[in-house]
């Protein structure tokens, strides 16, 4: 992703952030990570998210989404006696898609990015509204997309190691590349 692609995108989450209401320090403002997946398709496969604490036993962050944005399908596997993440998410504004297994929604509000259709394949939705939460055990395939206005959305969870989210596409690298 280019740097500028990646600066305007910190400043547009602020901007959401903003919306909820949410603080942050100088600090956090600009480290704001911005996660295109290695797909180069921010606006449709993305995500911005600041990160206040991981430690060995939590973790907390805010989530950004812009309209219509997506987070891929992932799950987060347990790996050397790491029993895997456990995370609640609570929306904070406006509104979230989450999919988790279960019985598939017949009318699903969320679209999959297009051309990546087939690394979608959990279906049982969770709309969630300002004030609504819902908690992922580890080891739970899971995605989740923006409504029309966007959305922000607190995580609350068990220690974060992102660099061990299992992707259902293979063409997803989780950790951000940035370019001058």
């Amino acid at each position: 992703m280019k740097k500028d692609i990646c600066l305007a995108a910190r400043e547009r989450a602020l901007s959401f952030l903003g919306k909820a209401a949410i603080a942050l320090t100088q600090q956090e403002k600009e480290q704001i990570e911005v996660a295109d997946f290695g797909l180069g398709e921010l606006e449709t496969t993305g995500l911005e998210l600041v990160t206040y604490v991981n430690t060995q036993r939590c973790c907390a962050k805010e989530l950004v989404l812009f309209p219509g944005q997506t987070c891929p399908e992932h799950r987060h596997a347990p790996f050397a006696g790491y029993e895997g993440k456990e995370e609640t998410f609570r929306c904070r504004y406006g509104e979230v898609y989450l999919y988790v297994p279960g019985p598939a929604s017949p009318t699903p509000h969320a679209i999959p990015p297009q051309g990546s259709e087939p690394y979608y394949t959990v279906w049982h939705e969770i709309v969630l509204h300002p004030g609504e939460q819902y908690t992922i055990s580890p080891d739970t395939k899971h995605w989740f997309q923006a409504g029309s206005s966007g959305a922000v959305i607190s995580e609350f969870s068990t220690r974060s190691y992102d660099e061990y989210d299992i992707f259902t596409d293979p063409r997803i690298r989780r950790l951000p590349e940035i370019e001058e």
